[in-house]
């Protein structure tokens, strides 16, 4: 379902000799501080992909889950999940990239994450350990000398990371790269290859990608250790590895504590193993394969069962032939009840995702449902969406609809109650309290419990003077109109037509119940005149345009549109859209808020003006100083040609139209500016601004509000809120309620602040 990167990495933070000297003329502002309350806008559903869940093996209720771009989450007693690593900020935003987590059997206060987002170019930092002490409450870093993937193929594999079960300051980490095997003895402090293993894993899911995204080697899948051997205080003798090889034995047991290794026979070693769970009391270590890394590929696998006293493997499969179309992820053991074994498919698209379950070790199965007779499914499930009304019927094919999900790699059975159970998919978070039904009249509830959970890749927010508080574009999950921003959005309040990814939208200055909105993919535009309520679809007739930004004129009767791929494009008054030859692709544009024929753009360090309702742009005399990337244009509510550019060389403001432009003094970088309510009714509006503040301000990279146009700020974020990738974050303010900003993030949802 998604493979996102982010929007940007940071722009370079070096000024150039002529701005340098004109920030030294200029004094830089102080910098003060202010409290600020920070909550998430509920959109409830989760968002996105959930490649892992574990559960504490001895502390009952203990659980954490793991996501690819949005962090790292604990589980509460009401169902709901607390964030952990909302710290995060610009320099750290690659730890909201989970490849792994692990809880520790021996000291449940233990908490570990290995943290990072690509192996590739686009993260440059090195991989991470954070290891907590206290349930997640505070971390401290180990670095490792090498890249983490928390969103590379292949990051539903797993878990990576493991604690020793008997002597708890070990740990164990399958890198990818071809880094292979990590050891730590001191609770992860620092770490060293394990030399004899023997095997880094050679398996790429495409060798030729450019990009190191797919070409990268996916390496070691799983550790496990098998706690039934060995005694407490003493290394654990056996251990499992898993690893991405192909044509070759690619799981590989140890037992003498990781000295020597052995490889298993007796499995396809075409496929590859995502999952090792150990089931104690049987002896036996189930092995989910495909003949992918997933989550998005495989075509076949098997499930294995593998009794470790014999050495003999077994083929266990819940089906087989013409009905195997895909390979296994998910795989969950319930250790209170010998032989309960679940599986998923690891990316069933139609008619729906399946699970299946045996209570005598694979020797039968039940799955969650079967065919009647097409159209008709059997489903032994009663389903409930009541935590995020919009998450329920999103894809239907004539009589079917698909509510199990995909990519469900993540499935555990609550050690401690055998009735309580959850999986990760593609989307979000399922489950139930009512497992044990299966058994008997095989039939469970299966509610959404991603609640707590935001992982959205938000691409575009609004706040209107009227209507609906917020409206949001985001990835992968269209976009909605926030009537509550304490409740998930209905099914009604998702956009319709819906489209996989929204990226931008934007209001009319004089009627803001008139919105326009953009999506992904060629020819995705959409206005509403009754504040996002109702649609219609590709007004100005384009097919060949898609993503970039969008900007709607004051009244409503002109649209531009700076595309991601068709350059820079004009529909006026309802007609075709047709290229602007004077702007140039990629431009950053903008609306006059209150003169319908009035639209303002910027390009490197040009400020350009239409006045023919965005027919043609002349330059205007004043200039961006040495920008080369502006990002983005706020324009004043109420006064014409009253407008903030941020850029990559600082801040820039006009009150003339860009006659001429003030550089905001201090400010040497801006990605994100908005303009919100004023303090007072007579005050100039709150700004807004994501911006790096000059060293010796008491700034830095960080969310900054001013009252009175610039010349003063105050930081309104704090450690605990870093808010990830600030170049990849989009920022808009509340025009009815002075000092609420609001914070897309690319992966952590919408955040919105108030004055504490």
């Amino acid at each position: 379902m998604r493979s996102r990167v982010p929007v940007a990495t940071l722009f370079s933070l070096g000024l150039s000799l002529l701005a340098a000297a004109a920030s030294a003329a200029t004094p830089a502002p102080t910098i003060s501080t202010q409290s600020y309350t920070w909550k998430n806008v509920k959109i409830g559903g989760g968002g996105g992909f959930t490649p892992g869940i574990i559960f504490n093996p001895s502390q009952k209720g203990l659980a954490y889950l793991r996501t690819d771009i949005g962090g790292v989450y604990k589980l509460n007693a009401d169902d709901s999940w607390t964030p952990l690593v909302d710290f995060a900020d610009s320099d750290h935003w690659d730890y909201w990239g989970s490849d792994a987590i692990a809880t520790d059997p021996v000291d449940p206060q233990r908490f570990y994450v290995a943290a990072g987002m690509y192996t590739n170019s686009w993260d440059p930092n090195n991989g991470t350990i954070l290891i907590s002490t206290n349930q997640g409450k505070t971390f401290t870093e180990s670095p490792l000398p090498f890249k983490v993937g928390g969103n590379m193929p292949g990051r539903g594999v797993g878990e990576r990371l493991a604690v020793d079960p008997h002597s708890n300051n070990i740990l164990l980490f399958g890198a990818r790269s071809g880094h292979g095997l990590w050891k730590s003895t001191n609770f992860g402090a620092t770490w060293t290859k394990v030399a004899s293993f023997p095997d880094p894993g050679t398996y790429a899911p495409d060798p030729t990608d450019s990009s190191g995204i797919n070409s990268d080697k996916t390496g070691l899948t799983f550790v496990t250790f098998d706690s039934t051997s060995g005694s407490s205080g003493q290394a654990t003798p056996r251990i499992f590895v898993g690893v991405a090889s192909v044509g070759s034995p690619n799981i590989f047991r140890s037992d003498d504590a990781g000295a020597t290794w052995n490889a298993i026979q007796g499995m396809n070693s075409s496929w590859i193993a995502h999952k090792g769970v150990l089931s104690p009391k049987e002896g036996a270590l189930y092995l989910s394969t495909s003949d992918g890394v997933g989550p998005n590929d495989g075509s076949i696998g098997a499930l294995y069962k593998y009794d470790i006293a014999s050495g003999t493997v077994t083929d266990i499969s819940p089906v087989s032939g013409s009905d195997l179309i895909f390979g296994f992820g998910g795989l969950a053991v319930d250790v209170q009840r010998p032989g309960t074994v679940m599986v998923a498919a690891l990316n069933s698209w139609w008619p729906d995702g399946q699970v299946w379950r045996t209570t005598d070790g694979g020797g039968s199965w039940s799955p969650l449902w079967a065919w009647e007779a097409y159209p008709v499914l059997n489903k032994y499930y009663a389903y409930s969406d009541a935590l995020a009304p919009w998450i329920g019927n999103d894809y239907t094919d004539p009589a079917i609809v698909q509510q199990i999900g995909w990519w469900m790699e993540a499935l555990v059975i609550d050690p401690f109650d055998s009735d309580h159970w959850l999986y990760g998919t593609g989307e979000t978070v399922y489950g139930g309290h009512d497992l044990l039904n299966w058994d008997t009249v095989h039939n469970v509830t299966l509610k959404s419990l991603a609640d707590g959970i935001e992982e959205d890749a938000v691409l575009g927010l609004i706040s209107p003077p009227a209507g609906p508080s917020l409206l949001s574009a985001v990835g992968d999950n269209g976009g909605f109109v926030h009537f509550d921003l304490t409740k998930a959005p209905t099914a009604a309040a998702r956009f319709s037509p819906l489209w996989s990814t929204n990226s931008d939208l934007d209001f009319a200055g004089n009627i803001p119940s008139t919105i326009v909105r953009i999506g992904n993919s060629n020819g995705e535009f959409a206005l509403s005149t009754d504040a996002g309520n109702t649609w219609s679809q590709n007004i100005g007739g384009t097919s060949n345009a898609n993503s970039g930004k969008i900007a709607l004129s004051a009244n409503g009767t002109n649209i531009l549109w700076s595309s991601g791929n068709a350059g820079v494009l004009l529909s006026q008054s309802g007609g075709a859209f047709a290229r602007v030859a004077s702007l140039p692709a990629g431009a950053a544009i903008a609306a006059d808020r209150r003169n319908d024929s009035v639209f303002y753009a910027a390009t490197g360090s040009k400020f350009l003006v239409s006045s023919d309702g965005g027919k043609t742009f002349v330059a205007a005399a004043g200039a961006l100083g040495a920008s080369t990337a502006p990002v983005k244009l706020a324009v004043h509510p109420k006064t014409s040609g009253d407008v903030w550019v941020s850029t990559d060389k600082g801040l820039f403001h006009t009150t003339n139209a860009g006659a001429s432009f003030a550089a905001v003094p201090g400010i040497t970088q801006a990605w994100a500016i908005a303009l919100g309510a004023p303090e007072s009714t007579n005050s100039y509006p709150a700004v807004f601004a994501a911006a790096d503040v000059a060293a010796g301000s008491g700034g830095g990279v960080g969310y900054y509000r001013s009252d009175n146009a610039g010349e003063t700020w105050v930081r309104v974020n704090d450690a605990a809120h870093g808010f990830g990738s600030v170049s990849s974050n989009v920022l808009t303010a509340d025009p009815r309620v002075y000092g609420r900003v609001y914070i897309g993030t690319n992966g952590r949802g919408i955040f919105y602040g108030d004055k504490s």
